[in-house]
């Protein structure tokens, strides 16, 4: 089955390709499209180079680098991204942050930060998650107390992916503690490198170093670093993790990812066994694929459509899924070192296993899978 463009549909996403797979390095496109690590220059690099051609942020406000696109564009332009091994822009910046500052922020706040964040001359850290509050957000206590013109903040963020490398940290605090939870937060915007503020490393399941722990012991932040009125912080996260969960589900990454798989593991592709999975992923992908479109065709607002939490649930399913398959094919070759067989191993079997650990991950950030099924239940099935 094949997706029928217009004429100039079709000539904008040809333009895409063409861009992303002759401008965008192909040292940071293989190192992508390999599987491997990406460093922190080369996600700055990758941007960089999206952004002097308006291509790093275009959901955003036109006069702040955004791009006057149909929704139908922006799905090209995110699939065109994944096909060709291109770094997705780093979302904590151009997904989380930079809306919510255009939306939410006074113009002093846009003129400094918005331009610096979308050419990730500012690499922003989010800090949401606490170990008791997760799932249940506004369950959150780190504080910010006043004192003069300052926040004086103080508590603790966990799972903050990349925060080794964060220069900026939007925090959610708890401003009112007497107040109903959900209207008792607020958003800071604070400097990691003030004084008091600790990045911790968490190791995780697959060996690697991605996420952390940020301590906060007496922060002293600028009253000038608060997003919107005091304690209307709840209202952002909630737009900010609406424009996270679209666009969550990888389709074209994962898409390239069996691809690939049906490459590397050509032999094993004989069996029917292998091919009907296959097939079946193929297809279920497919269907991902329609259902995005038919989100994206339904979202004329630029509204989170509730049908996001689809994209989001079955996306993560099947990226997993291509994930486990691959540890299979692969066999004893996914061990990062074997002690009957000293020989060196293809690369793809070796990344294997790390990448199926390193995704178990995919069914909780963004609104964990069971939050989405509540959603769904609720918003689309009417239960």
């Amino acid at each position: 089955m094949q997706l029928e463009l217009s004429p100039s549909d079709a000539e904008f996403r040809d333009r895409m390709r063409e861009f992303f797979t002759t401008q965008v390095p192909q040292e940071i496109r293989d190192t992508v499209l390999e599987g491997r690590h990406l460093t922190r220059d080369q996600i700055v690099e990758s941007q960089q180079v999206l952004n002097a051609e308006g291509l790093a942020v275009p959901h955003w406000p036109t006069e702040w680098g955004g791009q006057d696109w149909s929704e139908l564009q922006r799905h090209l332009w995110h699939e065109e991204m994944q096909r060709a091994g291109v770094p997705l822009p780093l979302a904590f910046n151009a997904s989380m942050i930079g809306p919510v500052i255009a939306q939410f922020g006074s113009e002093q706040q846009k003129q400094r930060f918005l331009p610096d964040t979308a050419n990730l001359d500012i690499w922003w850290s989010q800090g949401f998650s606490e170990p008791d509050a997760g799932s249940d957000l506004a369950s959150l206590r780190t504080s910010a107390v006043r004192d003069g013109d300052d926040w004086v903040v103080n508590g603790q963020k966990t799972w903050t992916t990349l925060g080794q490398h964060g220069d900026w940290i939007f925090t959610l605090v708890r401003t009112d503690p007497e107040v109903k939870k959900q209207q008792g937060i607020s958003m800071l915007l604070i400097d990691m490198t003030t004084p008091g503020v600790e990045v911790r490393p968490i190791e995780l399941i697959d060996g690697g170093h991605e996420v952390n722990e940020v301590w906060f012991t007496d922060v002293r932040v600028p009253g000038e670093n608060m997003v919107g009125e005091v304690n209307s912080g709840w209202t952002q996260a909630k737009f900010l993790l609406g424009n996270e969960r679209v666009g969550v589900a990888p389709v074209g990454a994962t898409k390239r990812a069996l691809a690939t798989l049906k490459q590397n593991a050509a032999d094993q592709m004989q069996d029917p066994l292998v091919r009907a999975r296959v097939a079946e992923l193929e297809n279920d992908l497919l269907a991902l694929e329609l259902t995005a479109l038919r989100v994206v065709a339904n979202s004329t607002d630029g509204a989170p459509h509730p049908a996001s939490s689809v994209l989001k649930l079955q996306g993560t399913v099947l990226q997993q899924a291509v994930s486990e398959l691959a540890v299979e094919l692969a066999g004893p070759a996914s061990l990062a070192a074997r002690a009957d067989d000293d020989s060196p191993q293809e690369g793809w079997a070796r990344r294997a296993a790390p990448t199926y650990l390193n995704l178990r991950k995919a069914s909780i950030y963004g609104g964990s899978n069971e939050i989405q099924r509540q959603i769904i239940s609720r918003t689309i099935l009417g239960l």
